[in-house]
C-alpha cells in the first residue's frame, strides 16, 4: 500500500515553512528591492522554460494506461531517463545562489532565510502559472522540492553569515565551502524527491533514490557551480554578473527542451510501430500497452534503474512486431502456448524488424531473447516474457482469471518463467485494489484485490 504519510509531510513542511516566510517578510518588509527582483526575476524565467513534462521518476506508461496507481492520464511524463532529474536548472542555480549570497557589491546584504523562502517560492509560482493554466505535468511537488531546497541552504547559510562565522573563510576556502552547501542541498533534495516519488507511486524507495542520485554528477554539479559562482560574482560586481553567468545555463536548459521534444517524439514513433501488429489484426487492441505499463511497473519492484526501464518500455511496446512477418496470424496473437521453436523464430523475426527502427540494440536484444530460457534472458526479456504471458491468460478469463493465470505463471517457473519475475507480479497486483486501496485482510480480501486489479490492467486500452 503507498504510505501517504510522508508525501503529506513533506508538502506540510513546504507549506508552513512558505507561508511562515510570507508573514516574516510582509512583517519586516523587503530588504534590497532591486537584487530580490533581480533574482526573482530569474528564478521566474527558469521555470518558464522548463520543459512541459517532469523529467523525472514517475511514470512513463502510455497515456490512458492502467498504472500501479490508478489511470495515468495522458502528458503525465511522457519522458524518462537517468540524469535529467532537474527540469528547471536555471531556476535552481538561481534559488540557491540567492540564498547563499552574503553581499551585494562588496557591501553586507541583510535579507534572511524568510526573505529568501519567500522570494523564490512567489517566482517559482509565478513562473509555474502557465503550466498550471495548460495542464502540463505535476507543479505542486516540484514547489516542495523547491521551497524545501533553497530553505535548507537558506537556514544553513543566512544566520551563521549575518553572525560573522564566515569572517576568516576568503578565496578558495569560502567558495569550497557555498559549494559544500550546495551539495548537501542536492543530497537532500535527491531524497526529497525520492520521497515524493515513493508515496505518490508505491515504487520502492531505493531504486528512486540511487536514479535520483545519479543524476547529481551530471546536471545537479552544473546546479551547484553556477549558483555559487553567481553567488561569488554578485558580491564583486553586483547584479550585472546574473545576465554573464547565466547564460551557459540558459543553453543547456533550452537544449534540455529541444532533448525532451526529441525524446518524446522518438517515444510516440515507438508507440506508433507498436500498434502496427494491432491495426493489422495480429494483436488485441491496446495489447502491447497494456504489457508495457505492467511490465514497469514489475520492473520498479525488481528495482530496475530508470535507463533499463526505458529499455524495458520499448521492448514490451514492440514485442509482438515479429508477428507481421507470419503468414497466418496467431488466434489473438497469443504466442505465450506456441511451440518454444515457433516463439524463438517470431521473437528473432521482431528483433530483425526494431534493429531497423533504430530503436537500439539493447531494445533488439530483449525482443530477441523474450523467447530464450529464463536463465539464459536479461531481466528485461524475462519481464516481458512473463507479462505478455499473464496478459493473454487473464485476457478473456473470467472473474478468478488474475488468481489462475498467477497459478499457471507459478507452475510454468520451473522452465519458462523467472520465479523472482512471477512473484513481483504477483506482489504488484495484489498490492493494490482495483481503485489503488490495499484488499481487505485474510485470503478472500486478496483474491478480490487481485480479480479487480488484474481486470483493471487487462480490460483498459
Amino acid at each position: 500500500m503507498t504510505s501517504r504519510r510522508p508525501l503529506l509531510a513533506l508538502r506540510s513542511a513546504a507549506a508552513l515553512l512558505a507561508a511562515g516566510s510570507l508573514l516574516v517578510t510582509l512583517a519586516d518588509g523587503l530588504d534590497a528591492r532591486p537584487t530580490a527582483l533581480a533574482f526573482g526575476v530569474l528564478v521566474a524565467v527558469g521555470e518558464l522554460i522548463r520543459p512541459g513534462a517532469r523529467l523525472g521518476p514517475y511514470p512513463t506508461t502510455p497515456h490512458g494506461t492502467q498504472g500501479a496507481t490508478g489511470a495515468i492520464p495522458h502528458g503525465t511524463a511522457p519522458v524518462s531517463g537517468a540524469g535529467l532529474r532537474e527540469a528547471a536548472p536555471l531556476g535552481a542555480a538561481g534559488a540557491l545562489s540567492y540564498a547563499l549570497l552574503g553581499e551585494h557589491a562588496g557591501q553586507p546584504t541583510h535579507h534572511g532565510v524568510a526573505q529568501v523562502v519567500c522570494v523564490v517560492a512567489a517566482a517559482a509560482l509565478l513562473g509555474s502559472v502557465p503550466r498550471l493554466a495548460r495542464g502540463q505535468g505535476p507543479v505542486l511537488d516540484h514547489l516542495v522540492r523547491r521551497i524545501l531546497a533553497v530553505g535548507f541552504t537558506a537556514v544553513c547559510f543566512q544566520p551563521l553569515y549575518h553572525r560573522g562565522f564566515f569572517d576568516g573563510w576568503s578565496g578558495p576556502a569560502y567558495a569550497l565551502l557555498l559549494l559544500a552547501l550546495l551539495v548537501l542541498t542536492v543530497l537532500c533534495d535527491a531524497v526529497v524527491a525520492a520521497a515524493l516519488a515513493h508515496s505518490a507511486t508505491g515504487w520502492p524507495f531505493g531504486p528512486l533514490l540511487r536514479d535520483e542520485l545519479r543524476a547529481v554528477p551530471g546536471i545537479g554539479s552544473a546546479v551547484c557551480a553556477t549558483g555559487a559562482v553567481m553567488a561569488l560574482a554578485v558580491a564583486v560586481v553586483g547584479l550585472w554578473a546574473l545576465p554573464v553567468f547565466s547564460v551557459p545555463l540558459l543553453l543547456t536548459q533550452l537544449s534540455l527542451r529541444r532533448y525532451a521534444a526529441v525524446r518524446a517524439t522518438y517515444r510516440q514513433t515507438i508507440a506508433s510501430l507498436a500498434r502496427a501488429t494491432e491495426i493489422a489484426g495480429y494483436t488485441p487492441a491496446g495489447h502491447a500497452r497494456r504489457v508495457a505499463a505492467l511490465g514497469q511497473a514489475v520492473g520498479r519492484d525488481l528495482g530496475l534503474p530508470e535507463a533499463e526501464l526505458t529499455v524495458l518500455e520499448y521492448a514490451a511496446l514492440m514485442h509482438d512486431i515479429g508477428q507481421l512477418s507470419l503468414v497466418d496470424p496467431v488466434p489473438a496473437g497469443a504466442t505465450a502456448d506456441l511451440p518454444a521453436a515457433e516463439q524463438r523464430r517470431i521473437a528473432l523475426l521482431g528483433g530483425a524488424v526494431v534493429r531497423r527502427t533504430g530503436a537500439g540494440p539493447q531494445v533488439a536484444a530483449v525482443v530477441e531473447r523474450q523467447a530464450d530460457p529464463y536463465p539464459e534472458q536479461p531481466v528485461a526479456a524475462r519481464i516481458v516474457r512473463v507479462v505478455n504471458a499473464y496478459e493473454e491468460k487473464v485476457r478473456d478469463a473470467g472473474p478468478g482469471g488474475p488468481l489462475t493465470a498467477l497459478e499457471e505463471l507459478r507452475l510454468g517457473t520451473g522452465g519458462a518463467y523467472a520465479p523472482e519475475v512471477v512473484e513481483a507480479l504477483a506482489r504488484v497486483l495484489g498490492n493494490r485494489g482495483g481503485g489503488g486501496q490495499r484488499p481487505g485482510p485474510g485470503a478472500g480480501g486478496r483474491r478480490a484485490g487481485l480479480s479487480d486489479l488484474g481486470r483493471g490492467w487487462v480490460t483498459h486500452g
